[in-house]
């Protein structure tokens, strides 16, 4: 049981060391290769956890099949049916959580489309009347396709080539279908708590995406990272005053100064020669090393049942 248990470590584990390493990787990645790395890597660990557990949960059914009656195997392996009781309970709470955490987010939605039901605009724009000082991506719902939401209080707290920034910045968010990598890593935060450091990643580095498009797109990387910036210290001051922002993807999310300040600079590449080689190295590393671990807790499950079917009919 020793070395079963042993496995299960290592499985429950390896979501801790590769959130590090895939944070670390996508800091050497451009924004959009970020994203996509720290994407994958949230459903590598949250699919390694429920293969852990799922493997804990069908050990009485692998007795069975070794055809071991129940009795005799709570004699030769009295943890069998705790573990895995211990497992589906586990699991069930991670089911609950991930319901609850997926019906949270249609709700968000929902008010948030309602909240904008007043907003006048062509196009993808929508201008919401009011003095608040926001401006956020609206994803499509129910048949409705997604927004650029602007109030009123940010159109006159920018200039003319400001907001055709913040414009770009919000619309790259709605291209990029950024709202679907967020809710994806949001949801695998609810499978194993490894993975919220990658979603506080993944906030900062879609930002990153969504300014480089925008600098992109008006063809000034200073002049962009001055509009971000101010977009986003109006943003704050009325965030702060209300007593926080809306929860969907908005130009003041993640944190400013380093993104204006990775505006400042070159533009991103994606890592050439060495560098190539070891990002790429570090990622296969990443998703090797949930394999031996999936492959050990298989073999110590099955080994430990061939033990336990011999000993039974040993006995």
């Amino acid at each position: 049981m020793t070395y079963v248990l042993l496995s299960v470590v290592v499985a429950l584990a390896f979501p801790w060391g590769a959130s590090a390493v895939a944070r670390r990787l996508a800091g050497a990645l451009p924004p959009r290769a970020a994203c996509w790395t720290l994407t994958a890597a949230a459903l590598l660990m949250a699919g390694g956890t429920i293969a852990a557990l799922s493997g804990l949960l069908h050990v009485p059914f692998l007795a069975s099949l070794e055809q071991v009656p129940p009795g005799r195997v709570l004699e030769v392996w009295p943890a069998a049916v705790p573990t895995a009781c211990a497992a589906g309970v586990l699991m069930l709470l991670q089911l609950v959580l991930l319901v609850r955490r997926w019906l949270r987010h249609r709700s968000l939605l929902k008010a948030a489309w309602q909240s904008v039901a007043g907003g006048t605009g062509g196009g993808d724009l929508l201008v919401v009347p009011g003095s608040e000082v926001d401006a956020f991506a609206l994803p499509g719902y129910r048949g409705r396709r997604g927004r650029i939401v602007v109030t009123s209080g940010m159109m006159r707290a920018l200039k003319a080539g400001e907001r055709e920034v913040l414009f770009a910045h919000e619309r790259a968010h709605l291209t990029g279908r950024h709202h679907v990598l967020s809710a994806v890593v949001d949801l695998s935060t609810t499978v194993h708590p490894a993975v919220r450091r990658v979603r506080e990643s993944l906030e900062f580095h879609l930002e990153r995406w969504a300014d480089e498009v925008a600098a992109a797109s008006v063809g000034d990387r200073k002049a962009a990272a001055a509009a971000i910036a101010r977009a986003a210290l109006a943003g704050t001051a009325q965030q702060r005053r209300a007593g926080g922002g809306y929860p969907l993807l908005s130009v003041a999310t993640g944190p400013v100064p380093r993104r204006v300040q990775a505006l400042l600079g070159p533009e991103p590449v994606a890592p050439r020669g060495g560098a190539r080689r070891a990002g790429a190295l570090g990622l296969a590393a990443t998703v090797a090393a949930s394999a031996p671990a999936a492959l050990a807790l298989a073999y110590g499950l099955h080994e430990y049942v061939e033990y336990a079917a011999v000993a039974v009919r040993g006995s």
